[in-house]
């Protein structure tokens, strides 16, 4: 009986011992399968919320009431409630047929601070933790973040960076959550190796690349930091190089960048095979397409035989091709360059296969990313509409027409499957940025001396892509304000219409002896004939007034003395071919203008002019420019006025004082101008041996011109000269695409001149926006 009693006591103690399952105690699975095996789950109890409903948690367990306890479905619900991320802990623990389910929660994120950033707002770094307030607090989110934010400095160069995220307890279950930062300094780029390279030295390749060595003069870029896809950017350039130079096998075998042990600069070391250098071999033309005469396409190719391979070449040629057969009303077309290489001859011959493309058409054309530029803006850009063949060269040229509106930080247009096999979506996908500027400037020159400008402008006024711009400039000589506004499609067709009010004054005492201001309000009208030949047509209200006019000065001057209003009407005719307008290395322009007063107002006459320039390159980095320009003016019924006519010297002719050539009375040495005037520059421009992103160039350079015919009469002991005689100067000068901004110093000598022209031999300029 004794026995019995003792039994039954020893299993009702079993039966009530309390079993226990934590996973992150990492308990063995023996344990969990003895103390969770036999009997069914009565009830779920959850022990340690907070903030947490219970129901919630046992909604997380794969094991319900009236269950069996089985080990295998206890664990998966363990890693059920850690998976959840809302715990810290959890422990399960059986009360004889109870699950208790013991839960810590994690804290909940009171506030995110950085300290210790300075060169990246926290607005920025905000944006990159995934982390905020009233998220819970975990360790591995915490960690990820500390990721993302040492990412934002590799990216920005700085690879010695820390991260340290710090927690301050609250009350309620809740922390502050504190990422303190070392930013530590730019990690610089202490050495670029090249290995492999025989043809071209380590310095030439160091200069196509986009990375550059840490010095202390680059202190106002970012290129001598390491970023890897700076790197990949710059595996590229080297590859288009050699093959712009004819080594068609050349490739980059590795690019490597080594973090020095101190993490204070990166060792790159580029490995290349540049393989042997070819020459263009047979160059021919070939199509599929019927009444296509392949032998009138041959003045598109820019390939000739015998001639260096250049991938560049080809790629231009088979541009050049796909817009001259487009224009032959041939919709669908595919060029593809057939390459033969032959190693033993070192030759490579190219022949362009014309074919039929797929029949595509523009399906629609989605543009997104455009939160304050208006639809329309962009797609008068486009060069496709929906319903039109689907051309990739007009692809190519209406992405690269966005690009130049420059209101977008990035511009991607890509492709992709219409509502039919035969129709192409057209997805256009940018990034905005700021187009408002406001620009305060300095600078100095040899003939205004100390200037200052200030300027406001707004490129995409309302996002409609409207210019509207104040601009003041005041300097010794000149003080110049002008307020304008363009609307560049006006009447929704390519139509470039604009307006601008103008108040110029000027110091010409010391040319002339007076003073002249000019008040009025211009109307403009642009608009293409074709794709390099622009008109633009004007009309121009405005009084010019003759003030201040020296005691001593001549009669001919003294005579305009006054005010006048002058009514001008214009037009101007530009064919421009250059590859750019701001640092042209090749093409030529051709510039006619063409002005006629007399519709209203007191002045009648009719003004012209003709101007052209060609650039040749005559290596690389050395152009060759010829620019040159003439023009005449004749009074319609009446004597032209000095402030209609022509004057020569300074920036239109080196090594001559501004108005320092032409028509002049010696007894007050005024300069009055002439009706008509022929210049002409020839220059070189080169290197110096500076490394290119100096930016600093030489020039040698010579000036000629002419300038005569005034409407003037000497009386009595007047000396009037008007000899039209050429004038020639020679110089050399310098300039610098300074940081500050662009400075550039001339000096000239004249070789032809008169006795009473002003020379002047040195030039300085100076000026800076920022």
């Amino acid at each position: 009986m004794n026995r019995f009693l003792a039994a039954c006591v020893l299993a009702a103690c079993t039966t009530t011992a309390t079993s226990t399952i934590a996973l992150a105690q990492g308990q063995p699975t023996t344990v969990a399968q003895a103390n969770f095996s036999g009997g069914t789950i009565s009830d779920i109890r959850v022990d340690g919320t907070q903030r947490i409903e219970p129901a919630t948690v046992r909604s997380y367990l794969v094991v319900r009431p009236g269950d069996p306890f089985n080990p295998a479905r206890i664990d998966d619900s363990l890693k059920a409630l850690f998976a959840t991320g809302l715990f810290a802990d959890v422990t399960l623990r059986r009360d004889g047929n109870v699950l208790v389910v013991n839960v810590v929660e994690n804290p909940i994120i009171n506030r995110i601070a950085f300290e210790g950033n300075r060169r990246i707002e926290d607005a920025d770094l905000e944006r990159e933790v995934q982390l905020r307030p009233r998220v819970v607090y975990t360790r591995t989110r915490v960690q990820n973040d500390v990721q993302r934010l040492l990412e934002i400095y590799r990216r920005s160069g700085r690879f010695a960076a820390t991260v340290e995220p710090k927690v301050i307890q609250l009350d309620q279950n809740r922390v502050d959550l504190v990422f303190e930062i070392d930013e530590g300094a730019r990690t610089g780029v202490q050495r670029i190796n090249f290995i492999g390279n025989e043809m071209f030295s380590d310095s030439r390749l160091r200069e196509e690349i986009q990375t550059r060595e840490s010095r202390w003069y680059r202190f106002l870029t970012t290129d001598d930091t390491y970023d890897p896809d700076r790197l990949t950017f710059d595996r590229d350039r080297l590859r288009r190089y050699y093959l712009s130079r004819g080594y068609a096998d050349f490739r980059v075998v590795s690019a490597v960048a080594e973090l020095t042990p101190d993490k204070d600069g990166f060792f790159i070391t580029f490995t290349v095979e540049e393989g042997e250098r070819y020459k263009f071999g047979k160059v021919g033309l070939e199509t599929e397409l019927r009444d296509l005469n392949v032998e009138g396409l041959r003045s598109q190719l820019t390939t000739t035989e015998g001639d260096w391979y250049n991938a560049d070449q080809v790629e231009s040629s088979i541009t050049n091709l796909t817009n001259a057969v487009g224009d032959l009303q041939y919709a669908f077309v595919d060029i593809q360059p057939r390459i033969v290489r032959n190693r033993e001859e070192r030759t490579i011959d190219v022949v362009y296969e014309i074919a039929e493309g797929p029949r595509v058409f523009v399906d629609k054309i989605d543009i997104t990313g455009n939160v304050r530029t208006l639809d329309r803006v962009i797609r008068r850009e486009m060069l496709l509409v929906e319903g039109d063949p689907f051309n990739t060269s007009k692809l190519r040229r209406s992405e690269r027409r966005i690009r130049d509106l420059g209101f977008f930080e990035r511009v991607n247009v890509t492709t992709a499957e219409g509502s039919q096999p035969d129709q192409s979506v057209i997805q256009v996908n940018v990034q905005e940025q700021s187009t408002g500027e406001i620009e305060i400037g300095a600078g100095f020159s040899t003939i205004d001396g100390p200037l200052a400008n200030f300027g406001i402008r707004e490129r995409n006024l309302l996002g409609r892509g409207q210019d509207l711009r104040f601009s003041a400039t005041v300097s010794g000589r000149t003080q110049e304000f002008d307020l304008s506004f363009t609307e560049p499609y006006f009447l929704e067709r390519d139509l470039a219409a604009g307006v601008d009010l103008f108040r110029i004054t000027r110091d010409n005492q010391d040319e002339s002896s007076y003073d002249e201001a000019n008040t009025g309000i211009g109307f403009r009208l642009g608009y293409p004939l074709t794709e390099r030949l622009r008109q633009k047509l004007n009309y121009t209200l405005q009084q010019t007034e003759i003030e201040n006019i020296a005691s001593d000065a001549s009669r001919f001057i003294r005579e305009q003395a006054g005010t006048r209003i002058v009514s001008l009407v214009g037009q101007e005719l530009l064919y421009d071919a250059r590859d750019s307008r701001i640092n042209p290395t090749e093409g030529y322009f051709i510039r006619l203008n063409n002005e006629v007063a007399g519709l209203g107002g007191d002045a009648q006459f009719s003004r012209n002019r003709l101007g052209a320039g060609v650039y040749f390159p005559v290596t690389e980095n050395t152009v060759l420019s010829f620019l040159g320009e003439i023009g005449f003016i004749v009074g319609i019924g009446e004597d032209v006025a000095i402030s209609d006519r022509f004057f020569i010297g300074g920036d239109s002719l080196r090594g001559f004082a501004p108005a320092g050539i032409g028509p002049r009375e010696l007894n007050s040495d005024d300069s009055l101008g002439g009706n008509r005037f022929a210049r002409g520059s020839v220059e070189l421009a080169f290197p110096i041996g500076l490394p290119d992103e100096f930016g600093v160039t030489g020039h040698t350079f010579s000036d000629f011109g002419t300038l005569g015919d005034v409407d003037a009469t000497p009386v009595g002991s007047e000396r009037l000269v008007d000899d039209d005689s050429l004038r020639l100067s020679v110089g050399a000068g310098i300039s610098w695409r300074s940081p500050l901004g662009p400075i550039r110093v001339d000096l000239a000598f004249p070789i032809l001149k008169e006795d009473y022209d002003k020379k002047e031999q040195f030039r300085f300029s100076f000026g800076t926006r920022f």
